[in-house]
């Protein structure tokens, strides 16, 4: 069996092939690449101008979305990034996990919060190890 997916090329020529090897393309979607996904799969990412939302509250809302639906720890960072270069500060990307706990529940939110805080570039596992006799 061969490591290599085999597809026509993305705006290649008829009866060309990607040859791109499948642990490349899962490395990029685990990654959530934009470019990959936008040239590759077809999916636009960028919607603000669409969605008729300022860029910081397009962003919130992804965010949201993204904690809703138990994403893999790089959609946080994916999220986060537009979020912070839009003007949104961490106290309101910490409010987006807030706003959604009544929606989605406690345990999905403690699940999502160390993984949101990681994005921001605070472990919480680190920090609970620092504090002599504390834990979750």
């Amino acid at each position: 069996m061969s490591n290599t997916v085999r597809r026509p090329l993305a705006g290649g020529n008829p009866g060309e092939e990607d040859t791109t090897d499948h642990k490349e393309i899962l490395r990029r979607l685990a990654l959530s690449d934009e470019r990959f996904i936008e040239t590759e799969l077809g999916i636009g990412l960028d919607t603000v101008e669409v969605s008729r939302l300022d860029a910081k509250t397009h962003a919130l809302v992804r965010l949201a979305a993204a904690l809703a639906i138990d994403a893999a720890p790089s959609s946080y960072q994916s999220a986060v990034e537009p979020a912070l270069a839009a003007g949104a500060g961490i106290d309101e990307i910490v409010g987006t996990l807030i706003a959604v706990a009544p929606t989605v529940g406690m345990a999905r939110v403690v699940s999502a919060a160390p993984e949101l805080a990681l994005a921001l570039g605070y472990d919480v596992d680190a920090a609970f190890e620092a504090q002599d006799g504390y834990g979750p």
